[in-house]
């Protein structure tokens, strides 16, 4: 016996498996729509499958998608339906995306007044896990996160089986059984939405007390395709009866006083004297006339938008972030270069002295910081300290003018990018021509033979009708910051370069390769010349040139700077851009709402010309894990130490000053040169298919020890497994590690350098094979601790 069954359900899961094949035969592209498929925990017998879509098309106009859940899952069903399809039913259904203020045409506060209608229900956005809980038969239930259930390979304890726990004890609480709400679920057909906050389990950003640690129920849905959710009254009640932990709310009556009342709430942050991140409003479409912004759902359909505070959520986060960099440091913590992006606020300045001095008087009390143990409890500390006289006193002395702004020297001004491809630098340009009016000009839109004069020449045009223009270039050469300032030398007053940086010494190179390498094949083919490929990844070699080719901005190259963070989301970065453009200009600071039609600008925004010609890739030379190690950070503290060996600390630093690091710290998986065995192409088949994957699993391998012969300096990797088991969803990274054959694992190593171009990397590989059979004449070891690097399976060309 399945849930409540029918056509229209049946066709929109038919939808989505005809996009999945489509995916399969899409030649490499970013994938539109994930399934994942499981045995019920309560029932083996009842096959789940869990559909989970690109986050990216959510905001695209019209849909791709047949529906805009996030999270859904669904069972197959005997028999076929009239036209022949297989049939299925809706198991569990999480709510519709829904976007913030602006960030899509329906969600401006003028969309929002037309076409939505009283009682605007304003639920507290809990800072925990989503969990679904839904019935698989009059008896038995499911309880899942947003894309999976059940446990995970590798994770003590998965967020379903936390929720599950959780669900148990409320029910206890109670009095009644998994059978009993299985039952009423069963009969509404509803699927029961809540929160999982529970500070031992995981830590986030907000605190929650063991009173209310647990499920924070803030939902009911249909179980079917189209979105219809339980008003909160009723969602309320249903919390009491069984013993779930109710979720906060308000209702107001006109979307003026939604906008009154989070705007002051705003001002702190707080809302009945705790922070709080933000709030779903919860709505009901209406018939309202066809115009710019008309909503994309029927009237009478539930609706919800969100609304986020910056403050303290942002600054908190920020702690947080700063925190782990410096645990993750090896060496003197006051000489660590923290992103400044982060170092805004004076809170946060006094935060990191504060911090570094209770990491160095006892770091014992961090030891579960980096798998999200104690981040609260070391906030709460650092707040208490800033209450009591010692905070107190140096918060005074530290307190600086966060309005304070320059008196301008300069007339207009050119904003800069120094940057990469797939930092998000146009991104950030359109977001900002949209905000302040600013001119805005891409060198990849110049099709004339000698591009770079063109370029510059289009700036110098702009200049004379607009006092700011936006110079989208890389710019990630001297030259080309040199060339801007020398074409705008004869203007009186003169002309501002300010800076829009993303540091590339901020993470490894790998990391930041990584990052900007997958915006690129999200976005696709919307670019004008670098195109995204799964399968080519010939962007990924447009990427590294870059990455290789790039010159530090010099101090007095420009006129004034901000910080950008490389690792940032769209919606953070231009919150730092927009900070950084406020202060250096004066501006007005823009509302929340314009920020949000600025990103939703940026998602429609689409370039005036774009080449079919993708970029030829090179055939893939070798398989290995690209590691994002920072070499220098592991082996300089322990090569410097007095009991290191002398060989190895005199090879260390021989290999600093000629330039001889590696650049791209890589363990090699299999060459193509040694295909031989069946097992090395059996190998090489599953390393494509990692490399090639659009959403490719993260590893991380241990080290523990240097090894040097006076030839090679190599790092053995003592153990390889999934970086984040629950964020593999579909296993394929626990399966590759399982099916790595021994004699891989046993050869597995990082070159560090060798001693000239004439000693071929590949002795690595050998020196490390007689380590391993005990054969230690000649190599020297110096000791790591235990160190964990992440990397991905990426095919390598050179």
């Amino acid at each position: 016996m399945a849930p409540t069954y029918n056509d229209a359900d049946s066709r929109l899961i038919n939808d989505l498996h005809y996009l999945v094949s489509a995916n399969d035969k899409g030649g490499g592209r970013r994938k539109l729509v994930r399934t994942s498929r499981y045995d019920a925990p309560a029932d083996p017998f009842i096959k789940i499958e869990s559909w989970k879509m690109d986050e990216f098309k959510y905001y695209a106009i019209p849909s791709p998608f047949p529906t805009l859940a996030r999270g859904l899952f669904s069972t197959p069903l005997e028999g076929t339906t009239e036209d022949g399809t297989p049939r299925h039913c809706i198991v569990a259904r999480g709510y519709d995306k829904f976007f913030n203020i602006g960030e899509v045409p329906w969600t401006t506060w003028d969309a929002l007044e037309r076409e939505t209608c009283a009682p605007y229900t304003l639920t507290l956005k809990s800072n925990g896990c989503i969990v679904f809980i839904a019935p698989l038969s009059p008896d038995k239930l499911i309880v899942c996160s947003k894309h999976s259930l059940g446990p995970i390979e590798g994770v003590q304890e998965s967020h379903a089986q936390a929720g599950e726990r959780w669900l148990e004890a409320h029910l206890a609480r109670v009095g009644r059984t998994k059978a009993d709400l299985a039952q009423t679920l069963w009969e509404k057909n509803w699927t029961a939405v809540a929160e999982l906050c529970d500070d031992e389990f995981e830590e986030h950003v907000l605190p929650y007390s063991r009173d209310k640690s647990g499920l924070h129920l803030h939902g009911l849905n249909a179980s079917t395709g189209a979105f219809l959710t339980q008003p909160q009254l009723v969602v309320d009640a249903f919390a009491r009866e069984w013993g779930f932990i109710v979720t906060a709310s308000t209702e107001l009556s006109s979307i003026a006083d939604v906008r009154s009342f989070t705007d002051a709430i705003a001002q702190t942050g707080r809302w009945n004297g705790e922070p709080v991140e933000g709030f779903v409003v919860r709505t009901t479409v209406v018939d309202s006339p066809a115009g710019p912004g008309t909503s994309p759902y029927a009237p009478g359909s539930s609706f919800f938008f969100k609304i986020k505070f910056d403050e303290p959520y942002m600054m908190y986060r920020d702690w947080r972030e700063v925190t782990r960099t410096l645990l993750a440091a090896r060496g003197t913590l006051d000489a660590v270069s923290l992103p400044k992006s982060k170092m805004r606020r004076v809170e946060t300045r006094l935060y990191v002295k504060w911090v570094i001095g209770e990491i160095q008087r006892d770091r014992s009390q961090f030891d579960g910081f980096a798998k999200g143990r104690g981040i609260i409890a070391t906030r709460e500390r650092f707040l208490e300290w800033m209450k009591a006289r010692e905070g107190a006193e140096a918060a005074a002395e530290s307190t600086e003018s966060e309005d304070a702004v320059e008196d301008k020297k300069f007339g207009k001004t050119i904003i800069v990018p120094v940057a990469v491809p797939g930092v998000g630098k146009t991104a950030i340009a359109v977001a900002l021509s949209h905000l302040f009016g600013f001119a805005h000009t891409q060198s990849d839109d110049v099709r004339a033979r000698k591009a770079a004069p063109q370029f510059i020449k289009n700036v110098v045009r702009l200049l004379k009708d607009h006092d700011v223009v936006i110079a989208d270039k890389n710019n990630h050469l001297r030259q080309h910051r040199e060339q801007l300032r020398a074409a705008v030398q004869a203007f009186s007053p003169p002309v501002q370069l300010l800076a829009l940086v993303w540091p590339l010494d901020s993470r490894p190179q790998a990391t930041i390769h990584r990052l900007c390498a997958d915006r690129v094949l999200a976005r696709g083919t919307n670019h004008q010349t670098l195109h995204g490929d799964a399968a080519a990844r010939a962007h990924e070699d447009v990427i590294w040139k870059f990455l290789h080719q790039a010159e530090e901005l010099g101090e007095h190259e420009v006129d004034a700077m901000i910080e950008m963070d490389v690792t940032e989301d769209l919606e953070d970065a231009l919150d730092r851009a927009v900070d950084g453009v406020v202060r250096a200009l004066g501006l007005p600071r823009p509302t929340r709402e314009q920020v949000g039609e600025a990103l939703a600008a940026v998602r429609g925004y689409t370039p005036a010309s774009i080449d079919a010609q993708a970029p030829k890739a090179t055939p893939v030379r070798y398989f290995g894990l690209l590691t994002e190690l920072n070499i220098p950070d592991v082996l300089g503290t322990a090569l410097a130490a007095p009991d290191a060996p002398k060989m190895t600390h005199a090879f260390w630093a021989a290999l600093e000053e000629a330039g001889r690091v590696t650049l791209r710290p890589h363990a090699t998986l299999v060459h193509s040169r040694s295909l031989d065995a069946p097992y090395e192409r059996e190998l090489w088949a599953r390393c494509e298919g990692l490399h090639t994957a659009s959403e490719p699993p993260m590893f991380s391998a241990r080290l523990s020890r240097v090894l040097c012969d006076g030839r090679v300096l190599v790092l053995p990797v003592e153990e390889l497994r999934v970086d984040d088991p629950a964020a593999d969803e579909d296993q394929r990274g626990a399966q590759f590690v399982s099916l790595l054959p021994a004699c891989v694992r046993e050869r597995l190593h990082i070159t560090v350098g060798t001693r000239s171009v004439d000693i071929a990397p590949v002795e690595a590989m050998a020196l490390v094979e007689r380590w391993r059979r005990g054969e230690t004449e000649g190599i020297e070891e110096a000791l790591l601790g235990e160190v964990w690097v992440r990397g991905r399976v990426k095919g390598l060309r050179a």
